[in-house]
């Protein structure tokens, strides 16, 4: 049964490299295209595709001695890009996501610790690209603000907090939360203390550790600086799979018990339910009063592939055409994916009667679409109500409309998601 996400490459905010002059005549193709049926361009766009910067890991200065450190017992990194102008004084800090250690054995982790999702000794450079561009037609609202990508590598949505022994017999540190902590600590020391704005946000399992940390980061600055919350390919539902099995209740069960996770879950939901629930985004939600825009598929393609249908889960398994892609579903699959859609929207209910919060949801297949152009502020991006992700988000954070909440219409209703 599959428990690991697309962990590495795709969890990083990595621009695509492509030949010089790309983007100036993809520009002229498209622009031609759009006159010759009389139509102006949606997104300003970039007359050159110039070569993204490298933005080099930060190591955690003191980590060991706060015990904050990764799965392997180095410290935690970080990708920092100072803002300028008027964003000098606004700042995103944006969570890695890339599965869990899902297990009570400590065996995942044993292997997780060998990659870069679990020791900062494999760590590289990477480059800054969606809502980290510093290029104003790739990234409107949020070019010139201070961005810092935090990278994971704890293995419980930088929740944990707890040690353990790896297969080898050396040990494991289940430090999320320590992480956390001392990340936006030295965050505080490099200028975001005097922030004049902030947003938190993740993907996948950044994204649902957005939602762990929503309100803990929201009271680290003072009332009037407006702080909100935008979590990304984070909502996981619990839900039975093909073979009636809650393989997330399963996972997170894990994770939970393993690395004392239940330490940063909302107390009041702690008074109700056991810690696995508690750790569920349908719950969580309900105990963040922080503003927060939820971005998420209706048929999230990591979803379907790894809790609605998930590889090996029944004899005769039919499924793996339909989750490597959509288009592959037969009628009697898509019934189930529109199954998954009605939970998805059921569970947030809570989140759509929030006064002050928004909601992206798409009916594209795919998973987190804030880190790249394509996904966040391109031609080709996903739209709702004629929006991309970037307007609709910039349009919530600023106030510039009242209401930002869409929901996508069931699949394949959207000709926007045919290029993803």
């Amino acid at each position: 049964m599959a428990t690991a996400e697309h962990t590495s490459s795709s969890s990083l905010p990595v621009r695509q490299h492509r030949p010089a002059g790309w983007g100036t005549v993809m520009a002229a193709m498209f622009l031609a295209l759009l006159a010759a049926f009389g139509r102006s361009p949606p997104v300003a766009m970039a007359a050159a595709d110039s070569s993204p910067e490298l933005i080099e890991l930060t190591l955690l200065t003191g980590a060991k001695e706060k015990g904050a450190v990764c799965l392997d017992g180095s410290p935690p990194g970080y990708h920092f890009q100072r803002g300028f102008g008027s964003g000098s004084h606004s700042w995103i800090v944006f969570l890695q996501g890339g599965a869990w250690c899902s297990n009570n054995t400590t065996q995942t982790c044993s292997q997780r610790k060998m990659t870069s999702n679990g020791s900062s000794k494999l760590m590289e450079a990477i480059t800054f690209d969606g809502i980290f561009s510093d290029q104003q037609p790739q990234n409107p609202d949020f070019y010139n603000w201070n961005k810092v990508f935090v990278r994971y590598c704890d293995g419980a949505s930088f929740s944990g907090d707890a040690e353990g022994e790896a297969q080898d017999g050396t040990k494991l540190f289940f430090r999320g939360s320590r992480i956390w902590d001392a990340v936006v600590d030295e965050l505080m020391g490099k200028g975001m203390d005097t922030a004049k704005q902030a947003l938190l946000a993740g993907c996948s399992a950044g994204g649902l550790a957005t939602l762990v940390h929503c309100d803990n980061f929201r009271a680290r600055f003072p009332q009037e600086v407006p702080v909100k919350c935008l979590p990304d390919g984070g909502f996981f539902l619990d839900i039975k799979d093909l073979s009636g099995e809650r393989h997330m209740r399963s996972m997170f069960s894990g994770v939970v018990q393993l690395q004392n996770v239940s330490k940063v879950l909302p107390k009041d939901c702690l008074a109700k339910k056991d810690p696995t629930e508690c750790f569920f985004p349908a719950e969580l939600v309900k105990s963040i009063s922080t503003p927060t825009f939820i971005v998420n598929s209706e048929y999230d393609s990591w979803q379907i592939a790894n809790v609605v249908a998930p590889d090996g889960s029944y004899p005769g398994d039919t499924w793996s055409n339909c989750r490597a892609n959509i288009q592959n579903c037969s009628s009697k699959q898509i019934d189930v994916l529109h199954g998954f859609r009605r939970e998805f929207i059921r569970d947030l209910k809570v989140a759509e009667g929030e006064r002050g919060w928004g909601l992206f949801i798409d009916s594209c297949f795919t998973h987190c679409q804030t880190q790249s152009s394509d996904r966040w502020h391109s031609p080709t991006s996903p739209r709702l109500g004629n929006q991309t992700v970037a307007e609709a988000v910039g349009d919530w954070y600023f106030g510039r409309r009242r209401v930002v909440k869409q929901i996508d219409c069931k699949y394949p209703c959207n000709p926007t998601c045919s290029s993803q």
